[in-house]
């Protein structure tokens, strides 16, 4: 599917990025460039530590920022396909800078998608987030508004090959930012602190997270809204999972947190269908013929209150499987 093909990774130095570079290497060969594009100079040093130039001279880093349209418009150049990864993503700091939060979650998107539509890209994959679902705090807004901008801008790309879809997960285990390096930092000090102890999370890990994009990138139509089935975990079984023998101290929910989070809302399940290993949320307007998806991936529609969240999902992760993912993220990433 990308042999031969030219890819732009944004925010292409997070997490993701590293995880979705080093799979595509290994899975695909004959690639023929691949374009890493961040505004952290450090992390993109470290990682053309790890991918040199001498073994991989295909590979391009590329320093700069979404919300600068000229340098997207260079780092585009002979690209075929886009993963738009970059974001302002901490919900605190996006409550306390919202316009920083605006200007890369929803200006930034804006000039990446005007950008594609002007350099022949054929397929652009945005990542989203649950609290894209029913926001309420700044983060999840932005991200709403640009899961809108991808899916909508494929009733204007005229003539145009390109297809923009979205991938919309949950919380990243062990990604930076997520609680899991946290509560593997406060193991250290003999005590966690919780926000609530009721609280549930969709859980993906890295490699769930990059097949989901690597599937979307393969039977995207253009304007969906793709959701993985993925499991749930409750707060107090990762606390024991990541330190059975600490206190817990509960400091209350964060302002702009919610206690559980949502994929598909109850409204979403109007345009949501089941396709066996994931959801799809439809566009209201699509461009083609829903029918026909339908039949093509032999989906079902999902129920008119058919709502996808973490506290009723039918998947959790047990103690003992957070154990292992603890154990192997504590190993491989040398917390």
């Amino acid at each position: 599917m990308l042999n031969g093909k030219s890819i732009l990774i944004t925010g292409g130095t997070g997490s993701f990025g590293r995880k979705f570079l080093a799979t595509i290497l290994q899975r695909y060969p004959e690639i023929k460039r691949i374009v890493i594009f961040s505004r952290d100079e450090l992390k993109q040093y470290e990682m053309s530590q790890r991918f040199p130039k001498i073994r991989y001279p295909f590979i391009r880093f590329f320093i700069g920022d979404i919300r600068d349209r000229e340098r997207i418009y260079r780092a585009l150049e002979r690209i075929d396909t886009v993963i738009h990864t970059a974001a302002m993503k901490q919900v605190p700091a996006a409550e306390y800078n919202p316009f920083e939060c605006i200007k890369t979650n929803v200006i930034g998107a804006q000039n990446l998608i005007e950008a594609c539509l002007d350099s022949n890209v054929e397929k652009v994959v945005a990542l989203s987030t649950d609290k894209a679902a029913a926001p309420i705090n700044l983060y999840g807004a932005t991200k709403l508004c640009s899961d809108k901008l991808f899916t909508a801008v494929n009733h204007f790309k005229g003539s145009r090959k390109i297809k923009l879809s979205v991938v919309r997960y949950g919380n990243v285990l062990g990604s930076r930012g997520s609680v899991l390096p946290l509560f593997l930092r406060m193991r250290k000090k003999g005590h966690l602190t919780i926000t609530d102890q009721r609280m549930t999370r969709f859980i993906i890990t890295l490699d769930q997270a990059v097949e989901m994009v690597l599937t979307a990138l393969e039977v995207m139509w253009g304007g969906e809204i793709f959701v993985p089935k993925i499991p749930s975990a409750g707060i107090m079984d990762l606390a024991q999972a990541v330190a059975p023998e600490c206190g817990h101290e509960f400091i209350g929910i964060r302002a702009g947190e919610k206690l559980h989070e949502e994929m598909i809302t109850q409204t979403d399940s109007l345009n949501a269908i089941d396709c066996g290993p994931y959801y799809v949320i439809l566009p209201t307007l699509a461009n083609w013929d829903v029918k026909s998806y339908i039949n093509r991936f032999d989906a079902t529609p999902c129920a008119s209150e058919f709502r996808y969240s973490s506290d009723t999902n039918d998947q959790w992760l047990s103690v003992d499987t957070l154990k292992q993912i603890v154990a192997a993220y504590d190993i491989n990433d040398g917390i």
